[in-house]
């Protein structure tokens, strides 16, 4: 346990001093969020030596667990060996190997990677490859990005102009962008006069109408999640992400698939893009999973015929004037790849298999409680939406969230969702756990908001 004098430094420095995401500035100085001062398989430990089941895995990315000493060998030996160089410059043997294995994993012809800082530099990253590869084609006309409502895609700029969520826009001009946004496929919240059964088809159709309004001749690229993992966990209806693909090969648009949160293992397959979904995109960004959160990283893994066409468009200057002073940094690399081996000697998408009924079974007996309003679950990702009055939507999760760390766990709340994603080595023993302490929370803010 950190000593109390200890922990009145770390409160008065952030209190002080530190910005956090998403900070109410009203409230800057006044109060601060819980310490977190270790952790250990998939346990967070707070300030006051209180063990906490981190349900969210961080922000979907703890895929291996806390306390991986491979990973923190890894990290200082590359460290120690070469603890940077210029990407503008020179070449490092982490990135190389990186990118290397990254492409074995990749679905089609994704051979090439591009290494970022994070997931909203690759989205951004692979946003800024699509304008130069149309402006390369003489076809500078082709701008408009295809989005959705509900979808997250980064916190940069352009990023955030793609994300469904006008709770992440306000007061950033973020609706200059080029961006059109279709239909969430969120089946819990239909389009009035829709069935689920008909939802597919009503997605596609809007796809396929908003293409004719726009003109193909002005849209780019079509970007998605194959999940919608902070807007909700929505899973989207059987064969949607297929037919979009479809429609944008005939279309001359480009397709992104934004495995930010389900690359590296969680649905169960290295990306879920092809193996889960049936689609091999154009681009596949990633980030989070690639090094368990111990360090950032994030890139996009592009098809070599998208690259092929830049060349043969570009005439004399075929130059990709973009990337950052992190582009393949050692240190990061080195971790992604002691992650991949640690996933692969120790058979993790092979437990992940193997776990998901469970999981999937496990929470959907929550289903019987009265303010649970629907469960969905995909791979090891899941949502518990509650019932709850319009005025009160947003403060239900927290209310939840606020019961079940008194209990021993950390969830994601997002308005009246309840979102976990826990660490891939999670055992059904934990996972008993966290569904006892998960059903618990919902009962006890029952008694608040019934």
């Amino acid at each position: 346990m950190t000593k109390l004098n200890d922990i009145f430094t770390i409160e008065s420095a952030a209190k002080d001093h530190l910005i956090q995401p998403w900070d109410d500035l009203e409230k800057l100085g006044k109060e601060i969020r819980p310490i977190i001062t270790s952790a250990e398989n998939i346990y967070l430990i707070d300030s006051n030596g209180k063990r906490l089941i981190d349900a969210p895995a961080g922000m979907w990315c703890s895929q291996v667990g806390y306390g991986r000493q491979e990973i923190a060998r890894a990290m200082s030996d590359q460290a120690m060996q070469l603890s940077y160089n210029s990407p503008w410059y020179t070449t490092n043997s982490p990135a190389a190997l990186l990118s290397k294995k990254i492409a074995e994993f990749t679905p089609g012809d994704l051979n090439h990677v591009f290494f970022t800082s994070g997931g909203s530099t690759a989205v951004d990253s692979a946003l800024r490859l699509v304008q130069f590869y149309q402006n390369t084609r003489g076809k500078p006309e082709k701008k408009i990005i295809l989005a959705r409502d509900g979808s997250y895609h980064g916190s940069t700029h352009l990023s955030a102009a793609c994300c469904g969520d006008p709770t992440s826009k306000t007061k950033f001009n973020l609706d200059h962008e080029p961006v059109s946004f279709l239909t969430s496929p969120n089946s819990s919240r239909l389009p009035e006069g829709v069935s689920k059964d008909g939802f597919c088809d009503y997605l596609l159709n809007e796809l396929v109408d908003r293409i004719k309004q726009i003109g193909a001749d002005n849209i780019s690229v079509f970007i998605a999640e194959p999940v919608q993992a902070s807007g909700g966990v929505n899973i989207a209806p059987e064969g949607y992400l297929k037919g979009a693909l479809e429609i944008c090969r005939k279309n001359d648009i480009l397709y992104i698939s934004d495995e930010v949160v389900t690359g590296f293992g969680r649905c169960g397959s290295w990306f879920a893009s092809e193996e889960v979904f049936g689609i091999t995109p154009d681009i596949i960004t990633f980030a989070k999973g690639i090094t368990s959160g111990y360090i950032p990283l994030g890139g996009y893994a592009v098809s070599d015929k998208l690259l092929d066409n830049i060349v043969k468009n570009s005439g004399d200057d075929s130059t990709l004037a973009n990337g950052y002073t992190y582009s393949g940094h050692p240190v990061s690399c080195a971790v992604g790849l002691a992650n991949i081996k640690i996933i692969e000697d120790e058979n993790i998408l092979n437990h992940v298999h193997d776990i998901i009924p469970y999981f999937r079974k496990k929470l959907n007996e929550l289903a019987e409680m009265p303010l649970v309003k629907e469960v969905r679950t995909i791979g090891m990702l899941a949502a518990v939406e509650c019932h709850s009055k319009e005025d009160a939507a947003e403060k239900l999760g927290l209310i939840i969230d606020k019961h079940c760390v008194e209990l021993g766990m950390i969830v994601r709340p997002i308005g009246n969702i309840c979102v976990m994603s826990p660490p891939l080595i999670i055992t059904k023993e934990q996972i008993d756990d966290m569904v006892a302490i998960l059903r618990e929370g919902i009962a006890r803010a029952s008694k608040e908001v019934l």
